[in-house]
């Protein structure tokens, strides 16, 4: 089907036959995802692959928090729960690390920061980012793994002055922040693998449109919306 081969195209292979489903039902086709499943499959089209992820966990004998978001990864309302991470990429032979900070709410990317050196600015300036972020909530938690930079003294302090609750995944339990993984698994699969990266300022533009794009149109399977569609419905 035409429409199908289309909306594969326009989203890189980055939506499968459920995402592909959901898309087509907002043009106003209702087939069933069997059906969508098995026309994808005639074609030849399917989506990515993910692979693992960076790790951050050093030893540097700061104390970790407890792990106080249990895995809770469903928020009533935005600015009540946020996860962050750091990842990893290569390009050119050089490295380029990325921090975002993301709302469980609508699953939103409310703040990121890039930098070629995983330091404590990479993280604090992105934390500085989403602290400007408006409706944030009384009793709002952050969680994260237990990476160096979130045991850290000027992290745990700017989390306290801002009134922010801090909680952390239990060491080696990578599930405990698995939408954290889920995000940096998508954006590598569905961007950064598609090519070969030989400059860091060109990875660094396709980040910022692939941020924008997971933001505003990629269909979240739980809403059905993406993430800016689905917090403007609720502030309806």
């Amino acid at each position: 089907m035409a429409m199908i081969t289309a909306l594969h195209k326009r989203h890189r292979g980055r939506y499968g036959y459920r995402r592909i489903t959901i898309a087509l039902r907002k043009e106003g086709m209702m087939l069933n995802h069997k059906t969508v499943r098995k026309l994808m499959k005639l074609q030849g089209l399917c989506c990515h692959v993910r692979r693992r992820k960076y790790r951050t966990w050093m030893n540097n004998g700061s104390p970790s928090s407890p792990n106080l978001l249990a895995r809770s990864f469903r928020a009533g309302q935005s600015g009540t729960k946020w996860c962050t991470d750091v990842t990893e990429f290569r390009a050119g032979g050089e490295k380029l690390y990325l921090s975002v900070v993301q709302d469980l709410f609508n699953g939103e990317i409310i703040a990121w920061q890039m930098a070629q050196r995983p330091a404590l600015t990479l993280t604090c300036r992105m934390l500085e980012k989403a602290l400007k972020v408006p409706g944030r909530k009384e009793g709002l938690m952050l969680h994260s793994d237990q990476g160096w930079q979130y045991r850290t003294p000027m992290w745990r302090s700017m989390l306290a002055e801002s009134g922010i609750i801090q909680s952390m995944s239990r060491r080696g339990n990578c599930l405990d922040n698995a939408v954290m993984e889920n995000f940096f698994s998508h954006l590598k699969t569905e961007m950064y693998y598609c090519r070969r990266y030989e400059s860091v300022d060109v990875l660094k533009r396709d980040i910022m449109a692939y941020i924008s794009y997971y933001n505003h149109e990629r269909i979240c399977l739980r809403t059905g919306m993406s993430p800016v569609e689905y917090r403007a419905s609720k502030e309806m």
